[in-house]
């Protein structure tokens, strides 16, 4: 088995606070890595922090994925702190749901910023540390709305689409710089989020919070929902020796809900 320790390196992530991207925190400094939590809201980051003891943690709060500047002043303050960013995991995202003629430009906008733009900015502004040192990993986490279409969430189905066709691209671009950039298309995942999702259905359908569960459950054929662990372990994998030549993938981790090609 393909040893996973992450001992002297130095991974950020994105949206670190709740849901996957704290599970993703919590697995790489268990691992051994040097993290920097980013996210927008302080309190959550030093949650996080304060239930991981003793590992070497930084929270970056105030990490706007959409402010090319903020990225920017948080990327160099993480490496002020541990040095050149080894593993990124682009996480920060956000789900807004309505009728398609419905969704003004304003919501579309900020699908795309949130879900899109910021995996660019982040990505440009951490990539030149990977090119110096010939190595790196950089990990996306999209969406099963990555690959296929779901109704009444146009806006997010299309920039999650734009997130998996980015990492095909780059990692076409960096396959000889020792940089492997892949996709993890998580499905329905117990998150806050999620919870986001239940509320709109129970507003809509006057379904019980727990039939509204049910309702999203059972489109996984496990019939259960993912749990962020799960996608924090396919994480470390893909930042382990062993994962190398994977590159350019879309890692659907849905119970054979969605079956990529």
């Amino acid at each position: 088995m393909t040893d996973q320790t992450l001992k002297d390196r130095h991974a950020l992530v994105t949206g670190a606070g709740t849901g996957i991207g704290a599970a993703i925190a919590a697995a790489c400094a268990k691992a051994g890595a040097r993290v920097s939590l980013a996210g927008r809201r302080r309190e959550p980051l030093t949650a996080v922090q304060t239930s991981l003891g003793d590992a070497q943690t930084l929270a970056l709060a105030d990490f706007d994925v959409t402010d090319e500047e903020k990225v920017r002043a948080g990327v160099a303050a993480a490496r002020g702190q541990f040095g050149p960013i080894d593993i990124l995991v682009n996480n920060a995202g956000e789900a807004p749901s309505a009728p398609f003629a419905k969704t003004d430009l304003a919501t579309w906008n900020k699908a795309l910023a949130v879900n899109l733009t910021g995996t660019f900015l982040v990505t440009r502004e951490v990539v030149s540390d990977m090119i110096a040192k010939r190595a790196g990993r950089v990990i996306n986490i999209a969406s099963t709305a990555g690959l296929v279409g779901y109704a009444y969430v146009s806006a997010y189905v299309a920039a999650k689409h734009g997130v998996v066709g980015l990492t095909r691209s780059l990692a076409l671009e960096f396959a000889r710089a020792g940089i492997t950039v892949n996709a993890i298309c998580p499905g329905y995942t117990e998150t806050p989020l999620l919870e986001r999702a239940v509320d709109n259905i129970t507003a809509k359908t006057k379904r019980s919070r727990d039939e509204a569960r049910m309702a999203l459950a059972t489109s996984n054929p496990q019939g259960r929902l993912v749990t962020p662990d799960e996608v924090a372990d396919t994480v470390l994998w893909l930042a382990s020796a062993g994962a190398r030549s994977i590159t350019g993938q879309a890692i659907v981790i849905a119970g054979g809900e969605v079956m990529a090609g």
